[in-house]
């Protein structure tokens, strides 16, 4: 489990069969300092598991599967990359709840500077994501604990509004529209789905009192 607070930028390095190398590119967080094998750790939001601790990074080896689903495999030499260590107990949360289990892919359409921020706008063309994109929602990019400043209905395109400490700290200040990020969505709209799912393949109700529903949800707030 991870928050979305990023701790360190580091550059990634394919070593083959799957095998990564991140190197961190300055002084990083003091957590990071404390990995040790076996330790879970989120490389753009990905997941990974700690195989071999570097003098300034780790090893790790990712799956087919998560090639397949994240961008990991499309990286080249030297990329930058999001690192955080795992969520310790008692540690503040001032993200969000991030599994470190990506949903899908999407893409950058725009940058936008403003006064005091940056408009960022991405489409997302995998329904995996999609669905759990809403306004004012939570959303992880390449890790990256975000609000939702708007959506699309469907939720195939959605924008954030970056604040600069966020830009600087994180690889979105070298994101450039068309290029594809990983994306989670918020866990807690996974589960209200499937509640939801339940209700409906059921002819009992599996709680007390009135049914949950989209309507009960709304009324209560949820909407």
């Amino acid at each position: 489990m991870f928050t979305g607070l990023i701790q360190a930028l580091g550059h990634l390095f394919h070593d083959g069969d799957g095998r990564l190398q991140i190197h961190y590119a300055a002084e990083v967080h003091p957590l990071l300092r404390e990995v040790e094998l076996g330790d879970s750790i989120a490389v753009n939001g990905i997941c990974l598991t700690v195989e071999k601790i570097l003098p300034q990074g780790f090893v790790a080896t990712v799956s087919p599967e998560t090639l397949d689903r994240t961008t990991l495999g499309q990286l080249s030499e030297g990329s930058w990359v999001n690192v955080e260590s795992s969520l310790r107990v008692g540690s503040k949360i001032g993200g969000h709840f991030v599994t470190g289990h990506i949903d899908g892919r999407g893409c950058l359409e725009s940058v936008t500077e403003t006064e005091n921020a940056w408009q960022l706008s991405f489409s997302v063309p995998d329904q995996r994501v999609a669905r759990y994109i809403v306004p004012k929602g939570s959303i992880a990019v390449n890790g990256i604990s975000l609000t939702v400043a708007d959506c699309s209905p469907s939720g195939d395109w959605f924008s954030v509004a970056v604040i600069p400490v966020t830009y600087r700290e994180t690889t979105l200040q070298y994101l450039q529209p068309g290029q594809w990020v990983n994306l989670e969505g918020d866990v807690l709209g996974k589960y209200v789905e499937k509640f939801l799912q339940g209700q409906a393949n059921t002819t009992t109700r599996p709680i007390q009192g009135e049914a949950l529903s989209l309507e009960f949800l709304a009324e209560h707030g949820y909407a």
